[in-house]
C-alpha cells in the first residue's frame, strides 16, 4: 500500500510538472531578458528613492545642528524655519525648479517641463539614468533643500521670517536651477566637462554664496563684536545637539553621494561611500589638529565643522579619486575650514554656524580636488572630463574646475545680493533690536522652545512666573 501512495504521488507531481515544463520549453528566451531588466530597475528605483529619504533626513540634522549653536532662546524659530524651507521647496521646486534645472532647453536654463509634465525625454539632463521620473524627482528636490538650508545657516537669530519664505521661493525656483543645468542639465559648462558629481559647487557653494550675500546686508548679531570690533564668542546652548546634527548629516552623506549614481545594478555606489566616509573621518582630524595647534585644546564644534567641510569638499570628487586622495581632501578640508573661519569672524562677518567655512571654501577645495585627483580608470568609467594633475591630465581640468567657481559662486552671489538688497530695501531683513534680545520665538512665532526654561527664569526673577507668562499669552494671542 505505502508503495502504490508512493507511485500515486510521483505521477501526479509528474503531471503537475508537465505543463511548467512544456510552457518553458515554449516561452521565448527574449522573456526571460525583460523580466530581469524589469528587476533591475526595480533595484535602481528602490535605490533612488532610499537615497533620496536619505537626502531628505538630513533636514533633520541641519535643524539639530542649528540648535545645538543658537540660543536657547530662539530655538523655536530655527525648527519652524525648517519645516517651512521644505514646504516651500518641494512645491516650487515641482512647479518650476525641475524643469528649470534639468529640462530641455538652452545652454544656459532649461524651458521645458514644468509641473513635471512631458515625458521621460522632457528632462534630457536626467536621460542617462533609466528610473522614472517621479524617482528622479524626489531625489533632486531634497538636494535642493539642503542647499537652501545652507543659505541660513550665517543669517540666524535675527532675520524675519518673511525674508526666509520670500527668498526660498527665489531660490528653490530660479538661482539654484540655473546653477544645476550649467552643470548638470546639459548646459554650458557640462559641455566644458565640469566634474561634480553630488554637488560640491552646485549645491554647497551656491547656498554659502547666497548666505554670504544675505549677510552681509543682514549684520552681525547684537553684542557679536565689541566696540573696538574685536570678535566675542556667543556660545550655542546645546553642543550634543549639535554633534547629533553633524551625525545624522554625515549618515544622510550616504545618500548623497553614492545616490547621484541613481541606479544602483552595475554602479559602483559602495566605492563612493567608501570615499565619502573616509574624507568625513580626515576632516574631523583635520579640524581637530588645528583646534590643538591655535588653542591648545580640541573645540568640539570645530570637529563637527571639519567632518562636514570634508564631506563637502568629497561630494564633488566622490566617484573620481581613489580611497587614500579623498582621505587627503578631507583633511586639507578640516585644516581650510578652521582657518576660513577664524579669519571670518575677524573681518566682521557673523557666521553662527560657519556655513561659509565648511559649506562654501569646502566646496571650493572640493571641486578644485578633481583637477588634481581624478584618476584615469574612473574618468573614463564615468565618462566626466579628464584626468587630475597627479595622473598627467595637465591643467586641463583644473582650469574648468576653476572656470565653474567662478562661474557658479559669481552668479549665485550676486543673484542673491540683488534679492536681498531688495528686500532690505522693502520688508526689511532684520527683526527690531528688542526682539532680537528678547528671542525670536516670541516675536515671530509667539511660543518658546523651552517653555519651562521661560518658567524657571520668571521664578529667578522674582516674578514667580507671571510676568513672562502673560507676555507668552498676549503673544500668542495677537498671532491667533
Amino acid at each position: 500500500m505505502r508503495r502504490f501512495v508512493l507511485l500515486v504521488m510521483a505521477a501526479l507531481l509528474l503531471v503537475a510538472a508537465v505543463p511548467g515544463v512544456a510552457l518553458a520549453q515554449d516561452t521565448p528566451v527574449v522573456q526571460g531578458a525583460e523580466t530581469l531588466a524589469d528587476v533591475a530597475l526595480a533595484v535602481d528605483t528602490m535605490w533612488v528613492v532610499l537615497a533620496a529619504m536619505l537626502v531628505l533626513f538630513m533636514q533633520a540634522g541641519f535643524a539639530m545642528l542649528e540648535v545645538g549653536f543658537s540660543r536657547m532662546k530662539n530655538v523655536g524659530s530655527v525648527v519652524a524655519k525648517i519645516l517651512a524651507m521644505m514646504g516651500i521647496g518641494i512645491v516650487v521646486f515641482w512647479a518650476v525648479g525641475f524643469a528649470f534645472t534639468f529640462g530641455e532647453g538652452n545652454s544656459i536654463i532649461g524651458t521645458q517641463g514644468f509641473f513635471l509634465s512631458g515625458d521621460e525625454a522632457t528632462y534630457a539632463g536626467l536621460a542617462w539614468t533609466a528610473v522614472p521620473i517621479s524617482a528622479k524627482f524626489l531625489f533632486q528636490v531634497a538636494f535642493a533643500l539642503v542647499s537652501l538650508a545652507i543659505v541660513w545657516g550665517t543669517m540666524l537669530e535675527r532675520t524675519k521670517f518673511a525674508v526666509y519664505c520670500i527668498f526660498a521661493v527665489v531660490f528653490a525656483g530660479l538661482i539654484y536651477p540655473i546653477v544645476g543645468h550649467w552643470i548638470w542639465g546639459g548646459g554650458w559648462l557640462s559641455e566644458f566637462g565640469m566634474q561634480d558629481f553630488a554637488g560640491s559647487t552646485v549645491v554647497h557653494l551656491s547656498g554659502a554664496m547666497a548666505a554670504l550675500a544675505g549677510t552681509l546686508l543682514l549684520g552681525p548679531r547684537i553684542g557679536k563684536y565689541d566696540d573696538s570690533g574685536n570678535p566675542q564668542t556667543i556660545p550655542g546652548h546645546n553642543m550634543p545637539l549639535a554633534v547629533l546634527g553633524v551625525i545624522i548629516l554625515w549618515v544622510g552623506w550616504f545618500g548623497f553621494n553614492p545616490g547621484s549614481t541613481m541606479a544602483a545594478v552595475g554602479q559602483s555606489f559602495a566605492d563612493i561611500a567608501l570615499t565619502t566616509n573616509l574624507a568625513a573621518g580626515a576632516g574631523v582630524l583635520g579640524a581637530m589638529l588645528m583646534s590643538y595647534l591655535v588653542k591648545r585644546n580640541i573645540d568640539v564644534g570645530m570637529a563637527g565643522n571639519g567632518a562636514i567641510a570634508a564631506l563637502v569638499a568629497i561630494t564633488a570628487a566622490c566617484a573620481f579619486v581613489a580611497p587614500w586622495a579623498s582621505i587627503v581632501i578631507g583633511f586639507v578640508a578640516g585644516i581650510i575650514m578652521y582657518t576660513v573661519l577664524l579669519l571670518v569672524d575677524k573681518i566682521g562677518v557673523d557666521d553662527p554656524l560657519g556655513a561659509i567655512a565648511a559649506h562654501g571654501m569646502g566646496g571650493i577645495w572640493g571641486t578644485l580636488s578633481c583637477g588634481i585627483f581624478a584618476t584615469p580608470e574612473l574618468v573614463e568609467a564615468t565618462g566626466f572630463g579628464q584626468p587630475g594633475l597627479l595622473y598627467g591630465g595637465g591643467l586641463a581640468q583644473l582650469g574648468v574646475q576653476a572656470l565653474g567657481i567662478i562661474a557658479c559662486g559669481g552668479f549665485v552671489f550676486i543673484a542673491s545680493y540683488a534679492v536681498f538688497a531688495l528686500l532690505k530695501a522693502t520688508i526689511g531683513l532684520r527683526v527690531k533690536p528688542e526682539h532680537e534680545l528678547d528671542g525670536l520665538d516670541i516675536s515671530e512665532h509667539g511660543v518658546y522652545g523651552y517653555s519651562e526654561q521661560l518658567v524657571a527664569t520668571d521664578y529667578q526673577n522674582g516674578n514667580g512666573g507671571g510676568t513672562q507668562a502673560a507676555k507668552v499669552r498676549t503673544a500668542q494671542e495677537t498671532a491667533s
